[in-house]
């Protein structure tokens, strides 16, 4: 099981927040809420679909935002820096893994 954290870096006001956000993942669920709380990081900041992606598949792409300290801070704690390809990968995989699961 790994937790990832990508390069995305994209520029955004949250609230009072003004910074680069970053995606923090991880193989579970479980494993993601687990590592995010060791972070600091409020369970009510877990995102996750605001639409369904796909009619009849589950939400692939859940996640945490992550400002560049919580990223450097994220990788510290041992997740994997990745970049945006291989955030693509991940999902991918998920949503080939749910396709498996729902036939």
């Amino acid at each position: 099981m790994s937790v990832y954290v990508d390069n995305a870096r994209i520029p955004a006001r949250v609230n009072r927040i003004n910074g680069r956000w970053s995606h923090l993942t991880a193989d579970t669920v479980e494993e993601l809420n687990a590592f995010a709380a060791r972070l600091g990081l409020r369970p009510e900041w877990f995102q996750t679909c605001k639409r369904k992606c796909h009619s009849t598949m589950p939400c692939v792409h859940w996640h945490y935002d992550v400002t560049d300290s919580k990223r450097t801070e994220a990788i510290a704690a041992g997740a994997q820096p990745i970049d945006l390809r291989t955030w693509a990968e991940i999902t991918k995989a998920r949503r080939e893994a749910a396709a498996r699961t729902t036939a």
